[in-house]
């Protein structure tokens, strides 16, 4: 359907044009020098040129290596996105997007080395590009990587004006040799769990349509257990791991790590084990933070829902050999990531292809 500027610019006899068409390239270039500032920001000695050419730059001149693998890993944030718009603050969904995708890369071994983004909004809205880019941005500069470039596209007719989505694509490095995964993974190996910052980035349909739809909690009402709005809980940016995790590599022994998303606990960190093995893990060795009670009681959520579909803080977890445990405990301790040992791979019980690789028992004290 035409829009009435599009349509007053056809019955007054002038050429149909671009702007009566909903796309404003003004403010698309407005935007990108907002922005510039943020991207600076995250940088490395690699990078070649600056934003806004027609691609990103990076040499490979990477020394270090003897035969560097490049991985690679795209996501999105998710209806978390909902909240953002719902209270008009956008500078920290870009943290959560890097967050997505520099903890899938990590999990490899691989170090992030730059990331590009991909912003498809209704209405370019200079400010608010530059709100999410500065997420971004501070994002990159938490996992040590370099905002190469992106692309913002207005879709006028397909977004409404005040609607928006975001994605990004990661590239990172690891020595061949150094690759992590189910293959290093020995019986005996203990699994130690790191702390999330709250639900992250994954399960906000449901927390939405409990808290918002079934309880009608509002999003700037003060929650007493949680001691500050539900908006500011919903909100709270995802923990960034990769420079925890390669420095958990450089000093202990590593088999792998499993990044604690869609899914739960047990999915993910089964994507990490070798037929034959299991994780034995703990509910009873830490208590999820209260958005996750609260939830499961607003909505009458059983355990198995919440557990497949939240983190249930743990966002993500490393298996290491069984005499580097102190040591893996103390650096990101030093680090100021919450850890703890949240279990240990043993050898499965009869046929290991039919039953679940990573199993949770216990319960968790207090929830």
């Amino acid at each position: 359907m035409m829009n009435e500027s599009a349509r007053e610019s056809v019955t007054e006899g002038a050429g149909a044009t671009y702007a009566a068409a909903g796309v404003d390239i003004d403010a698309g270039d407005s935007a990108v020098e907002l922005l510039k500032p943020h991207a600076a920001r995250a940088t490395r000695p690699e990078v070649v040129g600056g934003v806004g050419g027609f691609a990103g730059l990076f040499s490979l001149k990477l020394d270090r290596w003897k035969e560097p693998l490049l991985a690679s890993s795209t996501d999105g944030v998710g209806t978390k996105i909902a909240v953002a718009k719902a209270l008009d603050k956008h500078d920290t969904v870009g943290i959560d997007l890097v967050a997505m995708v520099v903890d899938d890369l990590v999990v490899t071994g691989a170090e992030p080395l730059f990331l590009q983004d991909y912003i498809a909004v209704g209405k370019v809205v200079p400010e608010r590009i530059a709100a999410i880019v500065a997420g971004i941005s501070e994002g990159c500069v938490q996992a040590g990587c370099a905002l190469l470039g992106g692309e913002t596209a207005e879709h006028p007719g397909l977004m409404g004006e005040h609607e928006y989505d975001i994605s990004a694509t990661g590239v990172g490095a690891v020595e061949a040799a150094d690759v992590l995964g189910p293959e290093r993974v020995r019986p005996g190996d203990v699994v130690i769990a790191m702390g999330s910052s709250g639900l992250h980035s994954n399960g906000y349909s449901l927390a939405r349509h409990v808290l918002l739809d079934i309880a009608r909690m509002p999003l700037d009402g003060h929650v007493e257990e949680l001691g500050r709005t539900l908006g500011e809980e919903l909100l709270e940016p995802t923990r960034i791991y990769a420079k925890d995790c390669l420095a958990l590599v450089a000093e202990a022994d590593v088999r792998t790590f499993a990044h604690i998303t869609g899914g739960g606990l047990e999915a993910n960190l089964e994507r990490v084990l070798p037929d034959g093995l299991v994780a034995q893990l703990d509910r009873g060795t830490w208590t999820p933070a209260p958005v996750f009670a609260i939830i499961s009681q607003r909505g009458r959520v059983e355990r198995a829902e919440m557990e497949k579909t939240f983190n249930m803080g743990v966002g993500m977890v490393a298996v290491v050999s069984p005499e580097d445990v102190d040591r893996a405990l103390a650096v990101l301790t030093a680090r100021h990531v919450p850890a703890w040992v949240l279990g240990e791979v043993k050898p499965a019980d009869g046929d290991a292809s039919e039953g679940p690789r990573a199993v949770l028992s216990g319960d968790h004290p207090r929830f």
